[in-house]
């Protein structure tokens, strides 16, 4: 499967299913992260844009103090593609 191919409708079920945290929201995956405080939020950001770099996939993303609200999808295949499900992962095992 090409990491830039939208994902069939039982696959992205079944995929979500397993990123625990995340759920659909408008056609994206969609998280919000909860850190003790904004340093905290900015370093988590700061750890997952480097990620995000080395994949040449980025979030849309928002922080406001302690909180990180992402939500990913692949504008060039017009949903979600595995590149989106491998960088929900990482940015899981970033937050801890």
């Amino acid at each position: 499967m090409s990491a830039r191919k939208k994902l069939s409708p039982d696959a992205l079920r079944e995929a979500v299913a397993d990123l625990e945290g995340w759920d659909l929201l408008e056609g994206k995956l969609h998280r919000e992260f909860r850190f003790a405080d904004f340093v905290t939020a900015f370093g988590f950001m700061t750890k997952a844009a480097l990620v995000a770099e080395t994949m040449n996939h980025h979030p849309e993303w928002s922080n406001v103090y302690g909180r990180v609200t992402v939500d990913l999808t692949t504008h060039d295949a017009n949903g979600i593609t595995a590149s989106d499900l491998e960088l929900a992962q990482r940015m899981s095992e970033l937050a801890g």
